[in-house]
C-alpha cells in the first residue's frame, strides 16, 4: 500500500509541478478522513490539484462554483413534482459525490455556505424534512479567495473548524515554473494520469492510520503545544480539544506516509501549521488574520523534550 501511496503523490506531482509537500498535506488530509481548505490567489492551481485527486484515486468528482448567488438547494438537490408519476421525485444536487470541489467558497453568502456544514461534519444532508446519506468516502476540497478580495464573505470560526487542514499551494519555484512554460497544457497532462489507488483502497488507508502508535512522550510534547495556545497572552483563544485531536490524527496519518508504524515529533511538526493557524488568532489582531506567525511561534517556543 506505501508503494501506491508513493505512486500517488508522484502521478499528482507531475500535474501539479513543484508542489510535493503541498501533495502530501493535502493527501494527510484525505487518508484522515477530514477536509480540506485551500487559500491562494487565483491560477495558482487549486483546481488541478482537486481533479488530480480525484482522478488518481478513482472518485466521483464534482465541482461547484460558489457565487453570490448560489441558493443551498444548488448545492444540496431539490424535489420535483412528476406529472407522469404523480408525485414528489427527488433531484440529487452536485454534494452527492465522492470528491466535491466547493471553488471559491467565500464568495457566497453565510446561508449558502451552511449548507456544506451538515455534510463536512454528519456525512449526510437533510432535504425537506429527509436525511439522505452521502457516498463513502466523502471529501471536500473548499477553495477560497484571500479575504482582502472584493466581493468575499469570511468564513466565520466555526465553519473553519470544520476543516481539518488549511494549505497555501503559492507561486512555484523557478525551475517548476519553466517546466509549465515550455510543457503541455495542464488540462492534457491530467488527461494522461493513471489512476493508482480505488476508493476502497482510500477506505483501507484510513483505517489503517487509527493503528500508528503513539508515545507518552510524544503526547506530552502535543499537550504543551496544544496548552501554550490557551495560555500565553498573543494567543486570542487557544486550540479546542478537537484541534488538538486533528493535529494528533494528522500526525499519525503523516507517519504512515512515511511507512513508519509510530509517531515522531517531526510528524507534529510537519503537520501542525496546517492544522492549527486557520483555528488561532493574534489577540491584538481583530482582522483574523495572524495564525501563520502563532503556528510558527509555537514551534519555535515549545521544546520537545519538556
Amino acid at each position: 500500500m506505501h508503494k501506491q501511496i508513493a505512486e500517488t503523490i508522484d502521478s499528482v506531482g507531475k500535474v501539479l509541478l513543484g508542489k510535493e509537500q503541498q501533495i502530501r498535506l493535502a493527501l494527510t488530509c484525505l487518508f484522515t478522513g477530514g477536509h480540506l481548505l485551500i487559500e491562494d490567489l487565483p491560477g495558482m492551481g487549486k483546481t488541478t490539484l482537486a481533479q488530480a485527486l480525484a482522478k488518481v484515486i478513482q472518485l466521483s468528482y464534482q465541482r461547484i462554483q460558489f457565487t453570490s448567488d448560489l441558493l443551498p438547494a444548488d448545492i444540496l438537490g431539490v424535489s420535483i413534482y412528476d406529472t407522469n408519476a404523480g408525485k414528489f421525485s427527488f433531484h440529487p444536487g452536485p454534494i452527492f459525490s465522492q470528491l466535491i470541489l466547493a471553488d471559491e467558497i467565500n464568495r457566497t453568502t453565510p446561508k449558502s455556505q451552511s449548507a456544506l456544514l451538515e455534510a463536512m461534519e454528519e456525512r449526510q444532508v437533510t432535504v425537506e424534512g429527509q436525511t439522505r446519506a452521502l457516498p463513502e468516502p466523502f471529501f471536500v476540497i473548499a477553495t477560497q479567495n484571500p479575504s482582502t478580495h472584493a466581493g468575499t464573505f469570511p468564513l466565520p470560526e466555526s465553519q473553519l473548524d470544520r476543516f481539518l487542514m488549511r494549505i497555501e499551494l503559492g507561486y512555484p519555484d523557478a525551475l517548476a515554473e519553466r517546466t509549465l512554460l515550455e510543457g503541455d497544457d495542464r488540462r492534457e497532462v491530467l488527461k494522461h494520469v493513471s489512476p493508482c489507488l480505488t476508493a476502497e483502497d482510500l477506505v483501507e488507508i484510513q483505517n489503517s492510520t487509527n493503528y500508528v502508535k503513539v508515545s507518552e512522550a510524544l503526547l506530552d510534547y502535543l499537550q504543551r503545544l496544544v496548552q501554550h495556545t490557551r495560555q500565553a497572552p498573543e494567543f486570542a483563544y487557544g486550540l479546542s480539544p478537537r484541534g488538538a485531536l486533528a493535529l494528533l490524527h494528522c500526525a499519525k496519518t503523516w507517519a504512515f506516509i512515511d511507512s513508519r508504524s509510530h509517531v515522531i515529533p517531526e510528524d507534529v511538526q510537519a503537520v501542525l501549521p496546517s492544522v492549527v493557524e486557520h483555528r488561532l488568532r493574534e489577540s491584538a489582531d481583530f482582522s483574523g488574520h495572524g495564525g501563520t506567525a502563532l503556528a510558527q511561534r509555537l514551534l519555535s517556543t515549545i521544546d520537545v523534550v519538556g
